[in-house]
């Protein structure tokens, strides 16, 4: 046993309510590498024929290493081993060396997943590529990050996220991260021009990354607060004056880790170590495995600059899709994704490389919807639209016999024997939504559970068809009718996505019978790919009317009201854009502009029912809705589509003559639709100020970065109000008779206030109870090797 070893400690510690026992504390911390160590690592890396990595590569691991000596000795190749003492792994077409050593907490970065790359995230996931050494693949991935802040909020984002679904905390505070890493070096490129920069980042182990930052943080800490301290460890000084930004990154951790020892060293000088030296003892490094070489199998279809993501990718899969699995959404962005790009690395003759390069950028999100008139071009060319992303990505990835190729690569990923249209549905879902997944997450389960049950994939949609780009989508429906089935079909695309990502046309189950046509009622059951496709008969005009009208008023940046995600109880919307709500109508072919009104003229928004009923008028007509909304005459809504404006329609006030002996009213944009059952007169006492937002806000920042800003302030607030309650019943013995402690208007006041801000804070409880659902545990969830 060696000195180190025998001076080991275990201590007993108070975390939150319960003690635990640490052990193994050590009475110093891991010494930082120096620049004397990167010469023998890099040459070392350098001589090792199986391994090829830039010089900055090898410095960046040797300096995250704690054991840059044992690093070269696994590196450096001998006369019996060429290949040094590197870990040896074969995986799915390719095999991977690496070392194994043991890394600063502080020198790794989180890199994408597929679990989060499926999420409804505010910041984008990087571009991807692979790097090539003289025509051969290479264990490095260049990240392709827009600019500094776009790094930065990512980081943020991906720990934030991985807290708020699971935490390792307890068990690492007790024995530390016992479970190797998956890591490999990255360069870090930016499209503004910065220069880059490479470090090693974290592909499998990303929730015991993210415990240990929250083991640093302390018992209770918020994920906000835990991601915003390892952001700011990561990334501190990335704009201060200096030689180079990946010096001065360099430094700025080095500098962070030194306040460190100090705090662990003052710590240890007492008689007991406390909470703050364990903390910082069984987080300040953590295992790893670096992945530092790979060879791809001969026969193997990938190009070289592909083959590395993808075994890495496998890796990952076979972990996360076999064992510890991850979300659905997030296997079938997995599945899709590897399966298309398999299929561009056969070289078929049926299909363009370039085209197929450019529908997979489409996919993944690495072109921008912007550039689609430019990718797709013709005369004319796609509108840069959300909506026609989706219509384009459908029509290339349904072409009969990309489709069944597509279809076999993804039973190979996933192992399957067979794959239904709702089996491929379910897999391009995920990469439909992705442009406006963040703006419409209220709606995203829905939405994938619907391409679940075919989407817009019905038999005449898989049957091979060009989209028809026009900036109105009505001008469609005549040619559609005429026997143009291009048209037909862009239209059953396009209006079929818009109201499946707006849920006015979901999975309908059993208790949607006879549900009331406003509460999700529908006429009868039916898949979704059959709706679309009885809205898109030829003969079928209503059902026609009903697609171009959806696809005309559909917007990637909000919510429609007929939507109805949430309810205030208070009668009062905080309105997140400046844009008037949207609203999709029912269709009325004998109205001149096509829109259904009700007796007082007022147009009529559009229900599920009134989508199912559409797709089959005839089957429909004897069933009676169990009830309707009743006259809407004193909502202000939209009041018809815009022929020229292909995304949204017109907003216009809509006034009404009310009932006799009642007044008309209109209504703010963002109530409209949501006074319904509403606590209307809690607000009514108070004078309507805004709140002004915290002065700390930054408007750039990503909503989850605000939204704990504000969660702050609130609970700030909240406490500063009880203070000054405090303080009132303190005084009340001293105020005089002559006035009242609070008068008793003001009280009325503050309770209605308070009554509202309880109910709605008992709303966002009960909503976070519901989404673990399931998932939560009675125990404390242990590290395992599989998260």
């Amino acid at each position: 046993m060696t000195t180190s070893q025998s001076a080991a400690l275990s201590i007993d510690v108070l975390w939150g309510t319960d003690t635990i026992r640490v052990t193994n504390i050590l009475p110093r911390l891991p010494a930082d590498s120096t620049d004397s160590h990167v010469p023998a690592v890099t040459t070392a890396g350098l001589a090792n024929p199986s391994t090829w990595l830039p010089d900055a590569s090898l410095k960046a691991i040797a300096r995250a290493s704690t054991g840059p000596e044992a690093l070269s000795v696994q590196l450096h190749p001998t006369k019996d081993e060429p290949s040094g003492l590197l870990m040896i792994e074969n995986v799915e077409g390719a095999t991977l060396r690496s070392v194994v050593t043991r890394v600063l907490l502080s020198e790794l970065f989180p890199g994408p997943q597929p679990r989060t790359g499926m999420e409804v995230s505010e910041v984008p996931d990087p571009q991807v590529h692979g790097i090539t050494h003289e025509g051969h693949p290479s264990a490095i991935v260049q990240y392709r990050y827009e600019n500094l802040a776009h790094l930065r909020n990512h980081v943020w984002q991906t720990i934030h996220a991985t807290l708020s679904l699971n935490s390792y905390a307890t068990s690492i505070l007790t024995r530390s991260v016992t479970r190797n890493l998956i890591t490999h070096p990255a360069e870090i490129a930016f499209e503004d021009g910065t220069e880059s920069i490479h470090l090693l980042v974290v592909r499998d182990g990303i929730t015991r990354l993210a415990s240990a930052w929250a083991v640093l943080a302390g018992h209770g800490t918020d994920p906000a607060e835990v991601a915003t301290l390892a952001t700011n460890a990561l990334l501190g000084s990335a704009s201060a004056a200096g030689p180079g930004i990946e010096d001065r990154l360099a430094a700025s951790r080095a500098q962070w880790r030194q306040g460190l020892r100090r705090e662990f060293d003052d710590q240890m000088k007492g008689a007991t170590p406390g909470l703050r030296s364990a903390q910082i003892a069984q987080s300040y490094v953590v295992p790893a495995q670096i992945v530092v070489g790979v060879e791809g199998h001969e026969g193997r279809v990938l190009s070289p600059e592909d083959i590395f993501d993808d075994a890495i990718r496998s890796v990952l899969a076979s972990v996360h899709v076999e064992f510890k699995q991850w979300e659905p959404a997030a296997q079938n962005i997995e599945v899709i994704t590897r399966a298309l790009k398999r299929i561009i690395q056969q070289g078929d003759p049926r299909w363009k490389t370039a085209d197929l390069q450019a529908v997979y950028g489409l996919a993944v999100g690495r072109i921008p919807v912007a550039e689609l008139p430019q990718i797709f071009g013709g005369d004319p060319a796609p509108p840069a639209a959300a909506l026609w992303r989706a219509v384009y990505l459908v029509s290339a990835l349904t072409q009969p016999d990309l489709l069944e190729l597509l279809k076999d690569q993804a039973k190979a990923i996933k192992g399957g024997q067979r794959m239904s249209m709702k089996g491929f549905g379910e897999l391009l879902g995920p990469i439909i939504d992705l442009p406006w997944r963040a703006k419409k997450k209220l709606v995203t389960k829905q939405a994938r559970n619907a391409w679940n049950n075919g989407g817009v994939l019905s038999i005449d949609v898989t049957q091979g068809w060009t989209p028809q780009p026009t900036d109105d989508f009505i001008e469609l429906i005549a040619p559609a009718m005429n026997g143009d089935d291009d048209a037909r079909r862009t239209l059953a695309v396009a209006g079929g996505v818009a109201l499946i990502a707006d849920k006015l046309l979901t999975r309908n189950v059993g208790s949607s019978l006879g549900a009331k046509k406003e509460k999700g009622g529908v006429p009868f059951r039916s898949d979704v790919n059959k709706v679309i496709e009885g809205l898109a008969r030829p003969t079928n005009e209503i059902g026609l009317w009903t697609l171009a009208l959806a696809a005309n008023t559909f917007r990637g940046d909000d919510l429609p009201q007929n939507s109805v995600p949430r309810q205030s109880l208070t009668g009062k919307e905080s309105a997140t854009s400046t844009e008037a709500p949207y609203v999709y109508f029912k269709v009325d072919l004998d109205a001149p502009d096509r829109i259904a009104r009700d007796a007082n003229g007022v147009p009529m928004p559009l229900y599920e029912w009134d989508v199912v009923e559409a797709s089959d008028p005839e089957r429909t007509a004897p069933i009676v809705p169990p009830s309707t909304t009743p006259n809407s005459a004193l909502v202000r809504i939209p009041a018809g589509p815009s022929p020229n404006n292909g995304t949204a329609l017109a907003n216009r006030d809509v006034h009404t003559s009310a009932p006799s002996g009642e007044v008309p009213v209109t209504t703010e944009p963002a109530t409209a639709l949501f006074q319904y059952g509403a606590a209307q007169g809690a607000e009514d006492a108070l004078p309507a100020v805004p709140v002004p937002a915290p002065r700390f806000e930054d408007a750039s920042a990503p909503p989850s970065q605000r939204a704990a800003m504000h969660r702050k302030a609130l609970h700030l607030g909240v406490q500063g109000s009880r203070d000054a309650l405090d303080h009132l019943h303190a005084l009340e013995p001293e105020v005089g008779g002559h006035t009242p402690l609070v008068p008793a208007n003001q009280l009325d006041e503050l309770h209605k206030l308070l009554v509202g801000i309880l109910t709605d804070v008992e709303n966002l409880r009960r909503r976070s109870v519901e989404i673990k659902g399931d998932d939560s545990e009675s125990e404390e969830p242990q590290e395992t090797a599989l998260d």
